[in-house]
């Protein structure tokens, strides 16, 4: 055996015992036998110069790297809606009722079935995002706003319960879980750090977020896996067998997993969760619920930020008290000022609180917190990454007031109240606002201009006098090379990124208008009704009212907005500067009489007419659901040359089989079948 060929056997052998040990908590062999064989693989790549590319020795962390590179996801990471209290969780589960039946009173054909219900934990670390390619991890990111993170692999191939490969190699697949420090693991650590960490979650999250990946290999992270977000070529008919998918490709998946048929039964596991959580050796802020079946998550769907099929129940949040030393004031990009409190620093769930929220005027006066400075208050750490004042600790009126503001603290503008809230009312010259409104036009989920930032924009702001997004395209070269920090490379981006955004389309160009009380799924709502912007700037309340999920506030929002003269004028100065807002494309209705129509196809085996893409495209065209698995469910399977075992399982199901790559194309073509 020559040196390449021992380096693969030990490659495997000892991938086989880290499984063991690190999945699946069973080891195998002792620490000192482990470590010989180790020792001997890192001599042989030492002596070949090779380090093969699932190498255990790849998790001691490399060089040092120069920054994260943005890694946009292949499909989205949802957030999660919150339940605080059981009544919340009810409520939860009552629009889930409801939505089912009336999914099922407009198709009595194919009713969804009673809802069943998974269990599973809910981590306090960082959520990963891992990529796998024909088997092979070839990238890993954080959540970062859901559509696109910052890419760590580096940091995540340190995780030694991270497969660098799976045995599934049928295409392109997305998983997600979290990274996590276990608290032995952070004891022990603490015991010889010279700067220990304060916190599970913040030694892990700092750990993958580190520029160093010798780093996070001194933390010894783990990670549990949950979700597989993306797929090209396999689907589920349920939550379980995700969850068997996942072992069966050596991810680590929590064992504290439970289901129901039942909400009564899913109530009772979440108390047992409440009881069990301080035994646990990892941290959770709470539980997740989520709806079983595939399908019924499917005809759910999702709101703007959540499905609908899941729900994270939240532990009572931690609180504390602390000095309540002053208040500012924040202008945002509506013009909304809010207020903003400074506190005595405080440790709280792990990290020490200086800021707290306010939300406005009307909650200050509500909270009893007008006479407030200087004495104690209550505060709690939940949801939101700034804690939040619950109250005084004392009823007594016996600190200095809060005096609320009559003038704008950015441009001196007199304030309106409107309700609970002060607003600045100068769109036209005050800077937090401007700044606000810019940035979020060129945000991804808006205009995506790529390189754009918020200090983008107050530079532009400050020395170049852009003060609307119109502005954004009368930049030219000669005014942004004067510039600091702009080089010639740098303005020749920007500026091709202005140039490219312009052919953004509808919903996107909605969106970053910042229509207020109206988001990502209203804006694509209002492109795919109306397909043109004049359309929508037309709208009456009525006509908007009648569509799904638009109110008479968000209707009012919509209407008034773009009755504004001023609103008006912007995206006029935008048209006439090339700007598109493109149309949806047209929605071809499938042919009828297609064959494929209305049914679940798997593709398995090789085709030399078409790539696998290609069929299934067309196969969707023609209305068609392409799923990756066989099952009960599955209609018809195309089975090209070396068909495996998904062509024996669906002839073992009586499924209607099709070998031959041109008697599928004539089907594909509008031909009639015949068995």
């Amino acid at each position: 055996m020559d040196a390449r060929q021992r380096m693969e056997q030990l490659v495997e052998q000892l991938n086989h015992y880290s499984y063991h040990y690190y999945t699946l908590d069973q080891p195998l062999i002792s620490d000192k036998e482990y470590d010989a064989l180790y020792d001997e693989l890192t001599a042989l790549e030492a002596e070949t110069g090779v380090t093969l590319p699932d190498s255990p020795t790849i998790r001691v962390g490399g060089e040092l790297l120069e920054g994260f590179k943005p890694h946009r996801h292949l499909a989205p990471l949802w957030s999660l809606d919150k339940a605080q209290n059981e009544e919340q969780l009810l409520n939860w589960n009552g629009r889930v009722q409801r939505l089912i039946a009336d999914y099922n009173s407009k198709n009595p054909d194919h009713p969804l079935p009673d809802p069943t219900y998974v269990v599973e934990l809910k981590f306090d670390g960082l959520t990963l995002n891992l990529t796998y390619s024909d088997g092979k991890l070839v990238q890993a990111s954080t959540r970062g706003n859901g559509a696109v993170g910052e890419g760590i692999l580096a940091q995540v191939k340190t995780i030694k319960s991270v497969p660098l490969t799976i045995p599934y190699r049928e295409g392109t697949i997305e998983v997600q879980g979290e990274g996590i420090m276990n608290l032995s693991v952070l004891s022990k650590y603490n015991e010889t750090a010279a700067e220990p960490l304060k916190n599970a979650r913040n030694a892990a999250a700092g750990a993958l977020r580190n520029l160093n990946p010798k780093t996070t290999a001194e933390r010894k992270l783990s990670a549990f896996f949950y979700n597989v977000g993306y797929s090209d070529n396999i689907q589920f008919a349920d939550h379980r067998e995700m969850m068997d998918f996942l072992k069966e490709n050596r991810f680590k998946v929590n064992p504290y997993i439970t289901y129901h048929n039942d909400f009564a039964q899913v109530m009772e596991e979440l108390h047992q969760i409440v009881e069990r959580r301080s035994t646990l050796d990892y941290l959770i802020d709470g539980a997740v619920i989520k709806i079983t079946d595939m399908r019924i998550r499917e005809a759910l769907g999702y709101t703007d930020k959540f499905p609908r099929w899941a729900v994270a129940f939240k532990f009572e949040a931690e609180e504390t008290t602390t000095i309540l030393e002053s208040v500012s004031w924040n202008v945002g990009r509506t013009g909304k000022v809010t207020p903003i409190a400074k506190v005595e620093p405080v440790e709280l769930a792990g990290v020490t609180v200086q800021n707290c929220t306010l939300n406005n005027i009307g909650d200050i006066e509500r909270k009893n917190l007008k006479f407030a400075l200087g004495t104690r208050v209550f505060i709690r750490r939940s949801n939101d990454v700034i804690p939040e004042i619950l109250g005084k600790v004392t009823d007594e009126q016996d600190g200095e007031e809060i005096i609320f503001p009559t003038e704008c603290p950015a441009c001196g503008s007199t304030l309106e109240q409107r309700g609970a809230h002060l607003f600045c009312n100068n769109r036209l010259d005050c800077k937090p606002q401007i700044v606000s409104r810019i940035t979020h036009f060129a945000s991804r989920d808006a205009m995506d201009i790529e390189t754009f930032s918020e200090k983008t924009a107050e530079q532009l702001y400050e020395e170049v006098h852009i003060h609307e997004p119109a502005d954004l395209y009368t930049l030219s070269f000669e005014d942004l090379i004067k510039l600091e920090r702009f080089g010639e490379k740098k303005a020749n981006n920007l500026l091709e990124a202005i140039e490219q955004s312009k052919g953004r389309d509808l919903a996107a160009f909605l969106f970053a208008l910042g229509i207020p009380n109206t988001g990502k799924s209203t804006t694509k709502v209002l492109a795919d009704h109306f397909r043109s912007l004049q359309a929508v700037m037309n709208a009456s309340a009525e006509e908007l009212t009648a569509l799904p999920d638009i109110g008479d506030i968000v209707a009012d929002s919509i209407v008034s907005f773009f009755a504004d003269p001023l609103n008006q004028a912007g995206i006029q100065k935008m048209l006439d500067l090339g700007v598109e807002a493109k149309a949806p494309e047209e929605q071809v209705a499938p042919p009828a009489d297609s064959f494929f129509n209305g049914k679940t196809v798997v593709l398995t085996g090789t085709l030399h007419k078409l790539t696998r893409d290609e069929a299934g495209a067309r196969l969707e065209a023609l209305g068609a659901k392409v799923t990756g698995s066989v099952s009960k469910k599955t209609d018809v399977v195309v089975a090209g040359e070396k068909a495996g075992s998904k062509l024996a399982k669906a002839q073992a199901l009586g499924i209607t089989v099709i070998e031959d790559e041109d008697e599928f194309i004539r089907l594909l073509e509008g031909g009639n079948f015949f068995s």
